[in-house]
């Protein structure tokens, strides 16, 4: 389950479609779909030309010769993916992009980071494509079959509150690109905030003040009225509780309720409200 409403965080069409599958039987229409969710999902949702297009992959693909994971590898090391992502951006943004784009999430950690920025060193840019595609995390996700997709939304997916923040610096809404949309261009979003631990401001995308920020001040600098030394005060803000009946029928609905919470608070938060069947509509630093 996602940790907010799918429609105020902006991932309504990620909870709403199903992921993409090319099931026994397929014919040229369900082959040209996968095609098309591949391009979608590994370039980050860019425009991609019929020049630009992968012939000779996609043809092995629509006469069984590669499976939707090995048709992921060959877009993902092609000249089309490596000078959009890899030549284009800094070493740490193309690391942020891979996760994005292969794994369907942020990454976990600045040492997650580095260890691919280990293997671009030691063994170079098809290598550590491979990394991701053959990896464990990847075959139980997505298999042979599933083309890749977003769920770092989802409370599986993260290992804390600030991985959750962080997707969504890669990711704002189901039209968010790649390539487009922040100031930031080719330089990466999330090495300051993964080496700091620091999570970032989550609000709907309607309305004003739905960009998404780095906080003002260092989520180490000490803030508010209770703030430890090791962080500020952030304010979590938490909505459709549900009484959470035999099967979970029950449309019951508690009030909303807003928490004032430390930094080193915010997973234990999280995991709370996750028990109670909350889901948080927005987090933000207090000022």
């Amino acid at each position: 389950m996602p940790f907010g409403p799918a429609s105020q965080l902006g991932v309504a069409r990620f909870d709403e479609t199903p992921p993409v599958e090319l099931l026994p039987g397929y014919d040229s229409q369900d082959a040209e779909s996968v095609i098309q969710a591949v391009y979608r999902q590994v370039l980050g949702n860019a425009y991609v030309m019929e020049s630009e297009r992968l012939t000779i992959a996609e043809s092995k693909l629509k006469s069984g010769e590669l499976s939707v994971r090995e048709f992921v590898r060959a877009v993902a090391k092609s000249d089309l993916y490596r000078t959009r992502f890899f030549d284009a951006c800094a070493r740490y943004r193309y690391t942020e992009l891979n996760f994005r784009h292969l794994l369907g999430r942020a990454p976990y950690d600045l040492e997650e980071m580095r260890a691919h920025s280990t293997t671009l060193d030691t063994e170079g840019f098809e290598a550590d494509i491979d990394s991701y595609v053959d990896s464990a995390e990847y075959q139980d996700n997505f298999g042979e079959d599933t083309v890749p997709y977003l769920w770092g939304y989802k409370t599986e997916a993260c290992t804390s509150m600030v991985q959750f923040t962080h997707f969504f610096e890669l990711v704002r809404g189901s039209s968010s690109s790649s390539k487009k949309g922040n100031l930031a261009g080719g330089k990466p979003r999330l090495n300051a905030l993964t080496i700091a631990k620091t999570a970032t401001p989550v609000k709907s995308p309607a309305g004003t003040g739905a960009l998404f920020q780095t906080p003002a001040l260092g989520a180490r600098s000490r803030q508010g009225v209770g703030a430890s030394a090791n962080g500020k005060i952030y304010r979590v803000e938490v909505t459709a509780y549900r009484s959470k009946a035999v099967n979970r029928v029950s449309k019951f609905r508690r009030s909303n309720k807003v928490y004032m919470v430390p930094y080193e608070q915010l997973s234990a938060t999280y995991q709370r409200v996750h028990r109670e069947g909350g889901v948080i509509a927005s987090v933000t630093a207090v000022n």
